[in-house]
């Protein structure tokens, strides 16, 4: 599969809910998507994962590097641009805050809607 990160962002939108991430809103669906969303691009579209600390949270922040270029499928989520420090993390610490329920509905979810481009 050939990552297209406009195709990627439309389909988010439509495959994001709460059984993806409890945090999501109808208004902010990118709400705590970010490790799942992370690893699940990872794992379809190769790269690297990247993380940021952010000031005011005490979580990482997750995001990806695909063919050299970075690429934050959930920036959506803060009301402020983020200073991206792009360290580098590996699967299992996306993973982390991520339960296996909701990497399968997301990966299960975006992979159909990829594959109805019509849709």
């Amino acid at each position: 599969m050939k990552f297209d990160e406009a195709q990627l962002r439309s389909v988010l939108a439509r495959a994001w809910s709460l059984e993806t991430a409890k945090q999501w809103t109808p208004d902010t669906p990118a709400a705590g998507q970010c490790n799942v969303t992370t690893v699940v691009v990872h794992d379809l579209f190769g790269g690297d994962i990247l993380k940021t600390s952010l000031p005011g949270y005490d979580v990482d922040h997750f995001y990806n590097r695909i063919d050299g270029v970075v690429v934050d499928l959930t920036e959506g989520q803060f009301s402020a641009p983020v200073q991206y420090d792009d360290e580098e993390a590996g699967r299992d610490e996306a993973m982390q805050c991520v339960l296996e329920s909701e990497y399968e509905t997301l990966r299960t979810s975006l992979l159909a809607h990829l594959r109805q481009p019509d849709d």
